[in-house]
């Protein structure tokens, strides 16, 4: 009893039953209310108004675009994320403060701002556009173009997840490996990947996140053209515009039991490789 009294007493928060209050409380009034309210406004649809909705072929094109190119953005980023990650970790180069520093840019520009850029940048007569359009690659107003921005906006995502992990992991391991014989692909597949996963799974997860509701960067950038262009949350408030406000919820709870979803067995999959990797 003793014991248990110390170790109690060693805790600078509250109990537990006062910081799970907190918690429950804190988590229900900023998440849970604001999400409810999406399914109680879809309530008032009948059946058929709620799958006309949500099933009209304006919404299932703009639900394949926002899924494939958050999907193909978010393993883009996790590619060339973890390269950037190992870069940063492992070497020492000149400029190395800046570029740790532009990672996190697309955490702080407007997405607005960096949709409007990325237009410039990739339009026919852009900086890039103007190369790529002669070859016949259309990045603005077109599906390449939002996985562009998706890309953007989700890269410190993966980086920031995967790099912390990196500079944790013992390069001892490595060495040994090397020394028993390994090849660098050997060891990175049998060393390095077994560690990385769970991270490489978390910053999946927040990227494809993240492009899934992402509106300011895209609505510039893809032209919000019907049936070709035209993402989730473009066609979303295009429905508020247009005051159909049940109309838009529906489609919002289609496009969060989806993401919940595919955002669990992530997460499944994140601590089964996580205990895979402990035993």
């Amino acid at each position: 009893m003793a014991t248990k009294a110390k170790t109690r007493n060693k805790n600078v928060l509250p109990g537990f039953g006062l910081t799970l209050g907190f918690t429950l409380a804190y988590l229900g009034i900023v998440v849970l209310i604001p999400i409810s309210t999406i399914f109680f406004k879809t309530f008032t649809l009948t059946w058929p108004q709620f799958w006309a909705a949500v099933a009209s072929p304006r919404t299932i094109a703009a639900y394949k675009l926002s899924f494939g190119a958050s999907i193909a953005g978010a393993l883009i980023n996790s590619v060339f994320g973890f390269i950037v990650a190992w870069s940063l970790v492992r070497y020492e180069f000149p400029g190395k403060t800046l570029i740790d520093v532009m990672v996190d840019l697309p955490f702080a520009l407007p997405t607005s701002v960096a949709g409007i850029t990325l237009t410039a940048i990739y339009a026919g007569n852009g900086w890039i556009g103007r190369y790529l359009a002669p070859l016949g690659i259309k990045v603005a107003y077109a599906p390449l173009g939002v996985i562009v921005a998706l890309t953007f906006v989700g890269l410190p995502f993966v980086v920031r997840t995967i790099q912390p992990v990196l500079e944790d992991l013992d390069q001892e391991y490595e060495e040994a490996a090397a020394t028993l014989g390994a090849s660098r692909l050997q060891t990175f597949i049998l060393v390095i990947a077994p560690a990385l996963v769970p991270a490489l799974l978390t910053g999946f997860a927040l990227a494809f996140a993240r492009a899934l509701g992402e509106y300011g960067s895209v609505v510039f950038i893809s032209g919000n053209m019907p049936m070709h262009t035209e993402v989730v949350p473009l066609l979303i408030m295009s429905k508020l515009e247009q005051f159909d406000y049940a109309g838009a919820t529906a489609i919002a709870v289609v496009m969060l039991t989806a993401s919940f979803v595919i955002l669990l067995g992530i997460n499944v999959l994140q601590r089964w490789s996580s205990r895979r990797l402990a035993a």
